[in-house]
């Protein structure tokens, strides 16, 4: 029997592994903060309370567990400084990876942040690009893929880079979708920016297949076709049937936003996202990657499109967000 040691359980891409793994009838363990919040979303999704195992955060205190399978799905996303990124994103990675029994096939996400963005002249980023992380938190995903490749050379874990990932059970595309209602959305820039993506159901193939093999990575995951940050919020006018007029505003003023943003502590949960180090990332025009190394190794091919990821995200909001409000 399959038994799947799961970091990130109460995240975005973690509750989309564990529809999946219930349904198949794997023994999941999930190291939680709080298993109170692990077993609301686990009755939320009508699943039985007791069909995932929660564990405590410090791998010393789990006891004797001997899953086959990990994934590592865990990570600070947003941050307020630079030391929070690396104690969970590095460090606390590391202590969960040195718990695993010998032989325990491991799978660990890290991000296209680690990259960087596309290199000038090129028109999609490859593994071969040397890494150009521009933010805190890509430079954390980069260390703790160092980290382990220092750290693990006979049982190396296989390490994906995903970029945006669309689907639903995000809460970080609330703010896009809700937005998407209104009769003027806002994009950041004036010039029009070039992103990949990936539809969750292919992120969560990428990560069974990867599972399998051997070659450590990093690998970049991604659809062959990019979107544009226009495209994206027509995606998600679209989805909630609704139109209306897209507005470019300055990235100074982005900026500007974030650092008021940093400084209010009030303001922060409403846009936990608009942080000075993430917003980094809105200046450069092109986010592309390459996942044709993987897909050569593997077979994997992404298949959602754009509008069916959004499609699908919006229909799990409408129904469990909006529809209250």
């Amino acid at each position: 029997m399959k038994s799947l040691l799961l970091t990130g359980a109460t995240g975005f891409v973690g509750r989309n592994i564990v529809l999946r793994e219930v349904a198949r009838g794997t023994e999941i363990f999930a190291p939680v903060r709080s298993p109170e919040k692990l077993r609301a979303q686990l009755a939320a999704e009508g699943l039985a309370p007791d069909c995932v195992t929660p564990l405590p955060t410090d791998p010393a205190r789990w006891g004797n567990i001997n899953p086959t399978h990990a994934i590592h799905a865990a990570g600070v996303l947003f941050a307020r400084d630079r030391a929070t990124y690396f104690e969970t994103n590095r460090d606390w990675t590391l202590r969960v990876l040195h718990a695993l029994p010998p032989g325990c096939r491991t799978v660990v996400l890290s991000s296209q942040s680690a990259g960087g963005p596309t290199p000038h002249g090129l028109t999609a980023r490859r593994e071969a690009d040397a890494d150009t992380p521009i933010t805190w938190y890509g430079e954390s995903k980069l260390a703790m893929e160092r980290e382990i490749a220092c750290a693990f050379t006979e049982r190396a874990p296989i390490i994906l880079r995903p970029p945006t990932i669309i689907g639903p059970r995000d809460a970080a595309i609330l703010p896009l979708l809700k937005m998407a209602r209104g009769p003027v959305r806002i994009k950041p820039g004036i010039q029009e920016k070039w992103f990949s993506f990936l539809g969750i159901s292919d992120v969560l193939d990428a990560i069974e297949v990867a599972a399998e093999i051997t070659a450590p990575g990093p690998f970049y995951i991604a659809c062959r076709t990019p979107f544009s940050d226009r495209e994206l919020i027509l995606a998600a006018a679209h989805a909630a049937d609704r139109s209306g007029v897209t507005i470019p505003v300055p990235l100074c003023i982005m900026r500007g936003l974030a650092a008021l943003v940093d400084a209010i502590p009030s303001l922060r949960d409403e846009a936990p996202s608009l942080t000075r180090d993430r917003v980094r990332e809105i200046w450069p025009d092109l986010w592309v990657v390459d996942s044709t190394r993987f897909s050569e190794l593997t077979g994997w091919r992404a298949k959602m499109t754009l509008d069916d990821a959004m499609r699908e995200t919006w229909t799990y909001a409408a129904k469990n967000h909006f529809s209250r409000t």
